[in-house]
């Protein structure tokens, strides 16, 4: 370790005396003897620089000069109670019975009560300065004082007026006064690597930090906070923090705590601490904490907290099919997970809107945050909207303690699905929009926006303009939700991918049933299995899509599971067989009859569906239209419209 550096200044005796003993700490510190006093002295450490000593060692006035005028610590060599005695005495064998003992400053009281003690005769004297030492000397010169005890300045300049002299300090003295100077080194070296310490973990903040004294003024700061204040954080230390920053005061807490405020054009959160010291000493701490930051900070720990929460489990590879559909579809789906924008998914019940979906997600920059689906058919208008928006404590009866966040504020960073969009009520249509618009959401009872930073998709199997049409369906929601679209296939246009998404769905459930694992060793047992009911499969219109086909996948496990057959005895399934598990794949619904018309657009069976709705409702009512209605919320002109656009695309003999 670098030894301490101790430069001990002294003229004449005390110097010599000084340069005796300074051999004997060689080992201990880096000591430099200097023939400097007062002013000369000054100069000489501020010319150190860097180099300049951590500790100064220096008698009599000059050390309590240096220590008005310096930064540096400085030891003042003092009379042990021995030198005074032994020095008096000196003075009184020398045959002079009058005596003074000369001081730097006021002579120490029990120095007085020992004198007094012993009755002895002497004169007290001090001095402050060089020249106060003159005319001191020069006074007790005058008084007939026969000898002069004191320092190595005093004792010079009575011998200089003819009165005989004693040098008051002493080897005893001096060797303390190093031993004091090296003990007071070594503290300062480890405050100063102590507050090196914290100041590298002040800079290393990433927030802006000042330590205030109780009158205000800079303890400590980091560059963060002194270039955002635009200070130098070298020269504000032991200045008013309200001097170096004008206006700055008005802005900050008054009490502990936090607040809001703009400096130089940037908002900042203040919190306000204490900085407990000695009694009457506190201080204060003061952070500054951008606001951007802590509103990413906030967003992001949502955000991880719900990433496990709401995962997408569907990839691309897990949508089926080469037809040329579905391999626009694929395309799509890669392009559009490059961009950031809201994408519309128009399809049918059962079509994959959803996998599409998760699939955009899995493959955009926001794959790491949640994926959150929602069914906007599902809900109620009031639960819906709570579980959108979310709500406050109180905001309704059976109000959750605490509130709740919506699943929009749980989708942040992440992607927000929109299932059936076109079911989602009016008035929550005007508060999503708001939310596509501004990024941000109020929780019901609240008036305090959440910022939030969401990709929406959103899907319907509903002829979405048809609904503007209607007035069930905002246009400016449809224009904000139709940036990029993309249409899903229903399954009876395209035929190829039939039998490739059969054996896929079957080995899913193979995967997961050890009984058919035992039966069906791999693709090619599932491949032989479903081949003898290739035609009935691909022949059937699947009005319910890949959802429906699954269903009936599902049957046809739990039948193969119920046989002896495995391995490579496994046989295609008998048509006959698939009759009395699928009934309805023989039924009018077959693509034998239909293939005239399988080429219906995605409004053409918005309008059929919504046709059979009407027909439902005209049942349940048992045919009063004005119930109906009112059940549908539509119009009679409306009713009849639909009931003639559902007669017209079937074709299959639909009557209201």
């Amino acid at each position: 370790m670098q030894r301490p550096r101790v430069w001990a200044f002294g003229i004449s005796r005390l110097r010599a005396l000084l340069l005796e003993l300074a051999g004997e700490y060689d080992e201990r510190a880096d000591l430099r003897v200097i023939a400097r006093a007062y002013d000369d002295a000054v100069r000489e450490v501020d010319a150190a620089g860097a180099r300049r000593p951590d500790v100064i060692l220096a008698g009599g006035s000059n050390a309590a000069y240096l220590k008005s005028r310096l930064s540096v610590p400085v030891v003042q060599i003092n009379p042990t109670g021995f030198d005074v005695m032994h020095s008096l005495a000196r003075a009184r064998r020398q045959g002079q019975q009058s005596v003074a003992l000369v001081s730097p400053g006021e002579t120490p009281q029990e120095v007085r009560e020992f004198v007094a003690a012993y009755g002895l005769d002497i004169v007290f004297e001090s001095y402050r300065s060089a020249e106060d030492a003159d005319v001191c000397v020069r006074a007790l010169r005058e008084r007939g004082v026969g000898a002069v005890v004191g320092p190595g300045l005093i004792a010079d300049l009575a011998a200089a007026a003819g009165i005989d002299a004693v040098f008051l300090y002493s080897h005893g003295s001096i060797r303390q006064g190093f031993e004091t100077a090296l003990e007071l080194a070594h503290a300062t070296r480890a405050e100063a690597k102590r507050r090196q310490h914290i100041d590298n973990l002040l800079q290393h903040l990433r927030d802006g930090v000042v330590a205030l004294d109780a009158d205000g003024c800079v303890e400590a700061i980091n560059r963060r906070l002194a270039e955002a204040l635009g200070i130098d954080a070298a020269r504000a230390v032991g200045k008013p923090l309200g001097d170096l920053v004008p206006g700055l005061a008005r802005k900050l807490p008054d009490a502990d705590g936090d607040v809001l405020a703009s400096i130089r054009g940037v908002s900042y959160l203040i919190h306000r601490s204490p900085l407990v010291g000695e009694p009457g000493e506190d201080g204060t701490v003061l952070t500054f904490q951008e606001s951007r930051a802590v509103e990413r900070l906030d967003r992001t720990l949502r955000s991880k907290q719900l990433t496990h929460q709401f995962a997408a489990r569907y990839r691309l590879d897990d949508l089926i099919g080469e037809s040329a559909s579905m391999l626009r579809v694929k395309t799509l789906v890669r392009r559009y997970a490059k961009s950031d924008a809201t994408v519309l998914v128009l399809g049918e019940s059962g079509t994959g809107k959803e996998m599409v979906a998760q699939s955009i997600h899995r493959l955009s920059e926001r794959r790491e945050f949640p994926f959150v689906a929602i069914n906007c058919g599902a809900f109620p208008e009031a639960l819906l909207e709570s579980e959108l928006f979310g709500y406050e404590e109180g905001a309704f009866t059976g109000a959750r303690k605490g509130g709740k966040a919506g699943l929009i504020e749980a989708a942040h960073r992440g992607t927000l699905f929109l299932d059936e969009i076109g079911e989602m009520p009016l008035p929550l249509q005007s508060r999503l929009l708001r939310v596509l618009q501004e990024r941000e959401v109020v929780r019901l009872g609240s008036t305090e926006p959440t910022r939030v930073d969401i990709r929406v998709v959103a899907a319907t199997h509903r002829a979405l303009t048809e609904r503007i049409a209607a007035g069930t369906f905002r246009a400016d929601l449809y224009y904000r939700l139709n940036i990029l679209s993309m249409a899903l296939p229903p399954l009876r246009e395209r035929a190829d991918d039939i039998m490739p998404l059969a054996v896929s769905l079957f080995m899913q459930i193979v995967q997961r049933e050890p009984r058919l694992a035992s039966q069906i060793s791999g693709r090619e047992a599932a491949m032989r299995l479903l081949a003898g009911v290739e035609d009935v499969l691909c022949a059937y219109e699947w009005p319910g899509n890949v959802r429906e086909l699954q269903n009936v996948i599902e049957r046809i496990a739990v039948d193969v599971a119920d046989t002896e057959e495995s391995g490579a005895d496994v046989k295609p399934l008998a048509v006959e067989t698939m009759r009395t598990i699928a009934p309805e794949l023989f039924s009018f619904h077959s693509n034998a009859r239909g293939k005239s018309a399988n080429a219906k657009t995605l409004r053409e069976r918005s309008k059929h569906v919504e046709a059979e709705e009407v027909r439902s409702a005209l049942e349940a009512c048992n045919g009063d239209r004005d119930a109906a209605c009112r059940a549908l919320g539509i119009s009679k002109t409306t009713l009849w419209r639909k009931l003639s656009a559902g007669r017209g695309q079937t074709g299959d003999g639909f009557s209201e």
